[in-house]
């Protein structure tokens, strides 16, 4: 796999996922989108002033270990 920071920004559109907003419109969301170029990657960020502009960015198999294994500590059903 490429270096995923070498990789052009997010070309598509992000996806918001939010929690309750206790902060004000998009305090408390992730934004997601698939990295341009990569096949199946993504960049995750944060939507709250102090994180404007950082990306995580996962190949799609990170991403989803993360999200199973995230899923599975809080006993979340999926």
């Amino acid at each position: 796999m490429h270096d995923l920071y070498s990789l052009p920004s997010a070309g598509g559109p992000f996806e918001n996922y939010c929690g309750g907003n206790q902060g004000g419109e998009h305090e408390t969301c992730v934004e997601v989108g698939a990295l341009t170029g990569s096949g199946t990657a993504f960049a995750l960020r944060d939507s709250k002033p102090g994180g404007n502009g950082r990306e995580l960015r996962f190949t799609g198999a990170e991403l989803d270990d993360f999200a199973l294994g995230w899923a599975r500590r809080r006993a979340l059903s999926i």
